[in-house]
Order: structure tokens, then sequence, then C-alpha cells
């Protein structure tokens, strides 16, 4: 039998596997204040449903944690946190951040979780785990609002701060890699139109996210998430990672148009709507599956939601994702 590695690599080679990939995640709250809890959750996640990797979902606030911020579970149906203490203020706060070590308390934690992954799983099954960009990490420090006028008004401040976010995450994804990982999955909110020009993202992210993701370049199963509407696709590219990831029901390109102007440098991962897997029925999600394999006619896609899988979504549904296996051979 193909074993998820060998589908996954066949898949990234331009191959067309024996089925298509399948991968979907989903935060855990509560569990996921506990590195031993949240390693349980994703491992039964993973027995439950047989994916082709595991990604690991950590609270947002795994990374910030040591600088001082906090949050708190209101029940989100995404399953994330609302951050009930920021660490950023004022535009001078931005010099304060010190530079943290992976052993640092909740750092090290994550780097526990992985382990405790790492070794509940067979060796076929690859892992890989969430990093934040450093934007995405300034947000959740100074709250988007806060971080977005310091970064017009006050762009040196906020340079310094990006700075030594991006030093302190990149020595954490090569603790992270030591762990066993195949990769990381790096989260990017900030490459949004809405939000920052391409200029601005390039003044602010791309120059940090290149130094965080450095470590993971020799890694085989990195995965690019651009968060959001109305993404700068031309980061698609830019970032050079072999697969990407987006909201691609409900914000442009479609995956059929990415895939068409990439010229076979990466992977699709993507074609299920969130809300589909939450309030839809299993024959609604296997209807857009199918749609997802036409587009690409089997070929460079895994099959996934753009974003986390809803907590409230029904076990139905999850399994309807689980169990396709040949509807590449539909689509022919």
């Amino acid at each position: 039998m193909t074993t998820h590695r060998e589908r996954l690599r066949a898949c990234l080679a331009g191959e067309q596997p024996d089925r298509i990939p399948v991968a979907l995640w989903r935060h855990f709250p509560v569990d996921d204040q506990s590195p031993e809890n949240l390693a349980a959750a994703a491992l039964h996640w993973q027995r439950q449903y047989d994916f082709d990797f595991v990604k690991v979902t950590p609270a947002s606030s795994f990374c910030v944690k040591d600088w001082g911020a906090d949050d708190a579970w209101e029940g989100h149906a995404e399953g994330t946190r609302r951050y009930t203490q920021r660490l950023i203020t004022e535009p001078s706060d931005w010099a304060r951040l010190p530079d943290l070590d992976p052993t640092a308390e909740h750092l090290a934690a994550q780097l526990t979780c992985l382990r405790l992954i790492r070794a509940g799983l067979d060796v076929e099954t690859p892992l890989i785990q969430t990093i934040f960009s450093p934007l995405a990490q300034a947000k959740n420090l100074a709250g988007n609002d806060t971080l977005l006028a310091h970064l017009r008004l006050h762009p040196e401040a906020v340079m310094q701060g990006l700075e030594t976010i991006a030093r302190t995450t990149r020595r954490f994804v090569e603790a992270a890699l030591e762990t066993g990982l195949d990769g990381i999955f790096y989260a990017v909110q900030h490459a949004q139109a809405t939000l920052l020009s391409l200029d601005e993202y390039q003044t602010f992210g791309l120059h940090f996210d290149r130094q965080v993701i450095e470590p993971a370049r020799a890694s085989w199963l990195n995965v690019l998430h651009l968060h959001g509407k109305d993404v700068h696709h031309s980061l698609f590219s830019a970032l050079a990672f072999p697969i990407v990831n987006w909201h691609d029901r409900e914000t442009d390109p479609s995956l059929a148009a990415a895939l068409q102007t990439s010229e076979g440098a990466w992977v699709a991962c993507g074609g299920l709507r969130q809300d589909t897997l939450a309030l839809e029925n299993p024959a609604r999600v296997r209807q857009e599956a199918r749609d997802a394999i036409e587009q690409t006619g089997g070929r460079r896609l895994i099959l996934s939601t753009g974003c986390v899988v809803p907590v409230i979504a029904p076990h139905g549904n999850l399994n309807a994702v689980a169990q396709i296996a040949n509807l590449r051979n539909e689509a022919k």
C-alpha cells in the first residue's frame, strides 16, 4: 500500500498519486493549554481520520506568552482564543521586547508537544508545526489597529520589534525541526490588500518571513498559508514554498487559475470551504471535493480547507473527507 509520505511525495513531484492526498487540521481549545493534552488530542484526531499529514495547531498565543501576552477561551467556532492582555501600547514598547530562547516556558512546552506527537506517529506519517509570521505575532502583541497605526506612523519602532520577533522565531524553528518535523506550516495573516499594500508587506513582512523560514528550507513538506481575502498572490512564488494554502473558495485565485500560472512550482492545498464542513452535509462536502479535483485534474492538489476546520464540524462531514479516495478517477 502507498504510505502517506509516498503519496505526498508523488503529489509534490507532479505525478498522479494512487489517490488525492487529504489533510484537515483544527484547534483543540482548552487542550491546547497543556503540551500533553494537545499532543493527545492531535494523535486522537489522526487515529480517527488517518490524514496524509498531521499539522499541529497550537493556540496562537504559544509564541507570544513568554513576552507577557495572555488570552482566554470563550467558545469561538474556529477554536481560537481572545487576547486579554497585550504587551504593546506605545511605539517605544517595541524596543523593549527581549530576544527569547526556545527554552522559554511556553516555547519549550510546544517543543515537548511536538516530541510527544512524533513519538506517537508512525514514521510514514509526516508532521508539521504552525509557525506564525513576525507580523502575525506583532498583531497579537499589540492588537491589529495599534500595529497598523504604529507601522505607518512609527515604522522604525515597529521594525525594531519585528527584528526581535524574527530572531526569536527563527531560533524556535531550528529547535522545532530537531524534534523530527517534516516541515512547517507558515501562517501569514497580513498579506491582504485590505490590511497592507504589497509594498508595505514587502517592507514589513517579506524580509522577516525569509529570515524565519530559512532553517526549514531543507525540509520537504513546508506549507505557506496566506490567510484572509484579497491576498497578494504574487507571494505564492515569492516565498518559494512547495505547498500553498489559501481561502480559495472565498477569494481569488481559484485552484484552477492559481495552478495554471504556477508553472508546476508548487502544489495547492485547499478546495473545501470551512462553512461547508461546519454547516452542510456529507453530500455537499463530496460535491465540493469533486469540483476541486476537476479544477486540478487530480494533480498538484492536497484536498483541505483554506484554514482550520471549525470545532463545530460534525463527524459525518469530516469522515466524508477522510474517505475520499477515488474521486480522481471520477474527474477524468
